[in-house]
């Protein structure tokens, strides 16, 4: 008797006490920034909730009062045991390390998108240049009537639309060409690989077709300085659309299914680089290529230049990467 008394009154001693964990477990949940009293006070209450688990599991080791305290304990773990949130360490992480290794991953990839684009964009030059005609299913016919009487479809670009809602424009469409040819990576690589070729064989059909009336210097003087990162962007969303139809061709993993969750989680890493690098291209295109009073060797300086800082960034050198030595010998 005086044994179930005791247990009878260790019980009521502690109810209270038992009531409030599940409130002050989700106060600690929730909040990742605590003050140095409030973690002590955490610790203190893992000790405490230590020794009546160990109580209850004695005492009462099959009852509903020790599978909560269980279930508790564990949460308490958790919570104590997680790594310290930092956004600031986090993101120069991602960008420093965690991108790098997504890009040297998908080296393979990114150059033979690469070289399906230059192809492709050769063939479209041989194309219109041999056939005229096929011009008509490049472009728009707005386009065409303007080039054939001596004017660029940018020529105006200006004087229709603010610098400011142009870039939007661009900026929105550039973003919206690099998500459909990651996107359409789903269809085990083939969306991809039509995509890039078919924007390929446009830019080699369009400057073709302003060589033939002598224009291609004007086009080119327009995407100089900002198709260097955004073609170059399209091949990168490329190449990561590769990875997910290769993930359900060849998963690496137990089923089709985690082997292409995994690989979207990896590249969506790159995909938020490219967002921000094509942010950088709209600014360029709606405010300094349309701009007829930017010189020429302005515009091979910004290209350059900004393709530098894409490089620089797809390195993760942009954020402090330091660069690895080979181990020369044995």
């Amino acid at each position: 008797m005086s044994t179930d008394a005791g247990m009878s009154a260790w019980l009521s001693s502690r109810a209270e006490t038992w009531r409030q964990l599940t409130p002050q477990l989700e106060a600690l949940e929730r909040n990742r920034d605590h003050s140095a009293a409030e973690a002590l006070q955490a610790i203190e209450l893992y000790r405490s909730l230590g020794r009546d688990l160990s109580i209850a599991r004695r005492a009462l080791p099959q009852s509903r009062v020790t599978k909560a305290l269980e279930r508790s304990y564990a949460k308490l773990h958790s919570i104590i045991y997680r790594k310290p949130h930092d956004w600031r360490a986090r993101t120069l992480l991602l960008f420093r390390e965690e991108i790098p290794e997504v890009v040297h991953e998908l080296r393979g990839a990114i150059l033979w998108v690469t070289l399906l684009f230059v192809l492709s964009a050769g063939a479209g030059w041989w194309l219109v240049s041999s056939y005229p005609e096929l011009i008509s299913l490049l472009a728009s016919e707005q386009a065409i009537n303007g080039v054939e009487s001596g004017r660029l479809w940018t020529d105006d670009l200006l004087n229709v639309t603010p610098s400011s809602m142009l870039s939007l424009g661009i900026l929105s469409n550039n973003i919206a060409v690099s998500l459909m040819a990651f996107c359409v990576g789903v269809f085990f690589g083939l969306g991809t690989f039509y995509l890039i070729a078919t924007n390929g064989l446009m830019l080699g059909g369009m400057f073709a077709f302003t060589h033939q009336h002598g224009l291609a210097g004007e086009l080119l003087k327009f995407v100089t300085a900002h198709g260097v990162v955004e073609l170059s962007v399209i091949c990168l969303a490329g190449a990561a659309g590769t990875m997910l139809g290769e993930a359900l061709i060849r998963p690496t993993h137990a089923t089709r299914r985690e082997s292409f969750q995994h690989a979207a989680t990896k590249v969506s890493r790159l995909l938020l680089l490219c967002a921000l690098l094509l942010i950088g291209c709209g600014f360029i295109e709606g405010y300094l290529s349309p701009d007829p009073d930017f010189p020429m060797a302005s515009r091979v300086v910004v290209g350059l230049g900004y393709g530098i800082v894409m490089i620089g960034a797809l390195t993760g050198h942009l954020f402090g990467r330091r660069f690895v030595k080979s181990a020369v010998g044995s």
